[in-house]
Parts: structure tokens; sequence; C-alpha cells
């Protein structure tokens, strides 16, 4: 996808560039697990250094906080092309979508660091053995024996504020779009409409859905055991469905990774 939207002059538009920007981040968002998955597949003794554990809770949940908030800039993106045509490109130029995609950045990465800073301030003396397939915040909570109120509340107001806001603002974007659908007067044109938004309402549900499970609820209704199925959805197979939804529902991006191939 980021090969397929740099090289092809037809989809330099604000869509595509926010599309090339989220092919990005879930490569970064799935090598900061999956490779580390796979070499304990092979070993013997499954283990990570102390270093090794921070970068890699830091690195999925700053990439995991920019795709939340990258998907509700592009529920923006899709409620101002639907709802202001007109004023579209003057809108969405190609500053403001840099100056879009830069903050998600810094947001994402702000709040990483916060969440890293909280849960490694903890002295670990239950256990060494973390019982999930990567370094989350929920297991290393478990393995903490100290007070952990601090860091539930870190996760309800900086977490919390970064998920539900991006779900809010996403939520708010689709209301808007439904109701300018509804008043196409056209059947054809009510569907050439939402289609052009199916894709990302498909990616949106499947995202906020699970990510809301694991994060946004009480610590004690915790399952380690079952909460470890969660984060394989929206931590490997939905950033891996996502150049998948977008390209096989996609004309323009069909037509141009042909073009390429």
């Amino acid at each position: 996808m980021v090969i397929t939207i740099t090289l092809s002059a037809t989809l330099h538009s604000p869509m595509y560039f926010f599309l090339r920007s989220l092919s990005i981040v879930d490569i970064c968002y799935t090598t900061s697990t999956v490779p580390k998955l796979l070499l304990d597949f092979l070993s013997k003794v499954k283990k990570i250094s102390f270093i090794g554990c921070v970068a890699q809770l830091y690195s999925f949940i700053s990439f995991g906080g920019i795709e939340c908030i990258l998907l509700a800039v592009m529920a923006g993106d899709r409620y101002v092309a639907i709802c202001m045509p007109l004023r579209y490109t003057e809108i969405m130029s190609f500053k403001v979508c840099k100056i879009l995609v830069t903050m998600c950045w810094l947001v994402g990465l702000l709040n990483s660091l916060a969440h890293t800073v909280f849960t490694f301030r903890l002295p670990f003396c239950k256990s060494q053995s973390i019982n999930h397939f990567f370094c989350d915040i929920p297991p290393l909570l478990a393995l903490a024996c100290a007070d952990t109120t601090a860091n539930e509340i870190v996760v309800y107001t900086a977490g919390g504020s970064v998920i539900v806001g991006s779900f809010l603002i996403t939520l708010i974007s689709y209301i808007c779009i439904v109701k300018a659908i509804i008043k196409i007067k056209t059947v054809s044109g009510r569907y050439k409409t939402f289609s052009t938004c199916a894709s990302h309402l498909t990616v949106v549900t499947l995202y906020f859905g699970t990510i809301v499970f694991t994060y946004i609820r009480p610590t004690s209704t915790y399952s380690l055991d079952q909460d470890r199925v969660v984060p394989v959805l929206y931590g490997i197979i939905i950033p891996m469905l996502n150049p998948v939804i977008y390209s096989f529902r996609n004309k323009e991006v069909q037509g141009s990774l042909k073009k390429i191939i």
C-alpha cells in the first residue's frame, strides 16, 4: 500500500495520504510484537530483557494510540469529503494533512510515555513470568507488588482520552455522514457515497471494539488467560487486514496496483 500510493499519481489525495500513513503505522505496530513472538515460538527458553520489555510496551502503546487517532482523522476526512465537497480541497490541504498526521504521532508517543513511566516505576516482585505473549499493561500490573491505583487512573484518563476521544470523533463524523447520505435522493447515489467510507467503517468497528474491551474496563474483570486472544486481533490480525480491506474494496487502488505490478 505504501509503495502503490507513493508511486501512483492518481492516489495523491488526502484520503490516500492518510491511508499510506495508516499502513506505515500498521507496519510499526505489528513489528513491535510479531518478530519477538515468532522467535519465542522457535526458542525453548522464552525470555525478554527488562529494557526490551520497556521498549516493547512503549512501542506497542505508541503505535496503538497513533492508529486510534489516525482512524478518527480519517473519519473527519470522510466527513469533509461527503458533507462539504465544494470546500474539501481547501480544508484538507496537503499542509493540513501533514499537521494532522504529525499531531497523531505526537499525542500517541506522549500518551505511551505516560503509561510506560507509570508502569515501570512499580516494583515487580511477585514473579518474573509474564502471562502474555508480549509486555502489555494488564499482565505487568498483575506482577506488581505495590498499589496500582495510580496506574489505573493513568489508563482511564490518558489512555481513555485517546481511545474514547478518537471513538467519539469517529462516531460523530459518521452520524453526520449518514445524515448527508439519507438526503441523497437516488439509491445509486447513496450507495456510491457510502462505498467511499465503508472500508474505513469496517476497520474502525473491528479496531475500537477490541481495544476498548482490553483497556477501558476495571482491572478486576481481567482474565489474563482469556485476554491474550484479544490483543492478537487488534495488534496483529486487524493491521494485517487493513491493506486487504482497503485495496480489495477500492477500484482506484486495484487499478494502480495492477499498473505498478
